[in-house]
């Protein structure tokens, strides 16, 4: 197995934050990153917003080396937003991650979800579902540990004795 990550989980849910949701799609993520070998480091809940989204991932990803997943937000109703936050603060998109979530069950088509750096951690924008979120972590995270470290990795300023070009 690939060296244990880091993960943190944050659900963005109106009814979750006011209490007429169960977080089931949490739990859900929370299970299948320790059956991989991961620790989940902390579990957040946010309302759905750009805003919201955006200054949720900014605080979790502060000082963070590792994986941030989002559990919901990601379709067409007028609150599902979490793709817009998540774009306005990350530094670079993953676009083949996304794809790849995107590809494993038809529904997929209908995710709106972005996957992305912020510093030395990666996001993936999962849905708000228990069995899809879990489905496209799944589709992904056989590669995600190498990703993270590269986040490291590269970010060495001089990496095999070579000065770092920009």
């Amino acid at each position: 197995m690939a060296d244990p990550l880091d993960a943190k989980i944050l659900t963005v849910s109106d009814g979750v934050v006011h209490g007429t949701r169960q977080d089931t799609s949490a739990v859900a993520l929370e299970q299948q990153l320790i059956a991989a070998g991961h620790r989940v480091v902390r579990r957040a809940s946010v309302a759905d917003g750009v805003d919201s989204v955006r200054d949720a991932l900014a605080e979790l990803a502060e000082d963070f080396h590792g994986l941030i997943v989002t559990t919901g937000g990601t379709g067409f109703g007028p609150r599902d937003q979490t793709p817009e936050g998540t774009r306005a603060i990350i530094d670079r998109e993953a676009p083949g991650l996304a794809e790849a979530m995107r590809l494993v069950n038809p529904l997929g088509r209908l995710s709106r979800g972005v996957a992305g750096t912020i510093g030395t951690a990666l996001v993936l924008n999962t849905p708000g579902s228990s069995k899809g979120c879990v489905e496209c972590l799944g589709a992904v995270l056989d590669v995600v540990p190498h990703a993270v470290r590269l986040l490291v990795d590269n970010a060495d300023p001089h990496p095999h004795g070579r000065p770092h070009g920009h």
